[in-house]
């Protein structure tokens, strides 16, 4: 009995011990819940102004639609299937299975037709799903959350303009323990976020590459699914679909990278799927970036010459193996150099 009675205490005091520690190393929000600040009754007045703004960025610029409808995997650059923009997907096909990214059509029943404006405001800027949970961050809220106020009137304003669609897709299921790690990600957007300089090409680019998420697919993660920052859009990021597998390239000056490119050729590159002769690969939407203007597009051209060139060679006609600078597998990883990284 007495033996008995110091294995349970002796259990105890581990599970305080480990209760303590848990919130030391991964914080509380796992164990809370997300930073979510409370929902208000803001509403956007519909114009036609808001109207064809929200669908440029929602069509083109911020590329929604590629989440949110069904593509079609046949088809140059992986457009939405027509008839399923914004009635969601599931990611199965690109083995997450348990991902779903919802129907944001105006339907009462399957889609947002009952979500309010400020429901959809904290979704896309500060990753809260309009009942509360933490969004899975394969939806860029990170980088949405430096949208500027007037930009996200416009995007709510056409999405309420969407034909409603009535299609009704299972809940995502996050698995355990990632389920809880995401609720560190959301933050509140605190204050107005302004317009951009327009006139700036650089800081104005640097906006639109944010709206694109960008950075999310040309930066390579760890083990824990965290960007790596000094190799910001260098490369080296795998996505799986029906298409295979295939690692994003890098987009920085260095010779590794994108030097050799012009203005001209990066709208080449963004209007045709092509680098002259060379076909870029179809999981780059260039069919949706596609619809952005000259002037846009040369913006984002400006601001990618203006970031820090990185030393990662990525060639998807390669091997896949492993790379010693991001520490992943990608094609030509075993051509890279460790600790030759930042150029």
């Amino acid at each position: 009995m007495r033996l008995r009675t110091k294995v349970l205490w002796g259990l105890v005091v581990l599970l305080l011990v480990v209760a303590a520690a848990v919130p030391l190393v991964v914080g509380i929000r796992p164990i809370i819940g997300p930073r979510a600040r409370p929902l208000t009754d803001r509403r956007f007045e519909p114009s036609a102004e808001r109207l064809e703004r929200g669908r440029y960025l929602v069509t083109s610029v911020a590329g929604c639609l590629v989440c949110h409808s069904e593509l079609d995997w046949q088809a140059p650059g992986f457009p939405a299937r027509a008839g399923t923009e914004g009635g969601g997907r599931r990611f199965d096909q690109e083995g997450l299975a348990w991902l779903t990214v919802p129907n944001i059509t105006p339907d009462a029943d399957t889609g947002a037709g009952h979500w309010t404006d400020d429901m959809l405001v904290r979704a896309i800027r500060e990753g809260i799903s309009h009942d509360g949970r933490a969004l899975f961050p394969i939806m860029p809220y990170t980088q949405y959350r430096y949208m500027a106020d007037e930009d996200l009137a416009s995007i709510v304003v056409y999405i309420r303009s969407l034909p409603a669609l009535r299609r009704s897709l299972p809940p995502s299921a996050v698995p355990f323990p990632v389920n809880r790690f995401i609720n560190a990600v959301p933050e509140p957007v605190e204050g107005p976020v302004p317009a951009p300089d327009q006139n700036n090409a650089v800081a104005y680019g640097g906006y639109l590459v944010r709206l694109g998420a960008c950075r999310d697919c040309h930066t390579p993660q760890n083990a824990q699914g965290q960007p790596l920052a000094a190799l910001e859009f260098s490369g080296g990021f795998v996505l799986e679909g029906p298409y295979g597998r295939v690692a994003s390239g890098n987009i920085t000056p260095d010779s590794s990278g994108i030097p050799y490119y012009t203005a001209d050729l990066f709208l080449e590159m963004i209007r045709t799927g092509k680098v002259k002769a060379r076909k870029i690969h179809d999981q780059m939407p260039w069919a949706s970036y596609a619809g952005q203007s000259d002037g846009d597009l040369k913006a984002i051209f400006a601001y990618l010459q203006t970031i820090t060139p990185v030393r990662h060679r990525v060639d998807n006609t390669l091997k896949p193996t492993a790379c010693p600078v991001c520490e992943g597998t990608h094609g030509g990883g075993d051509t890279n150099t460790a600790g030759a990284a930042p150029n």
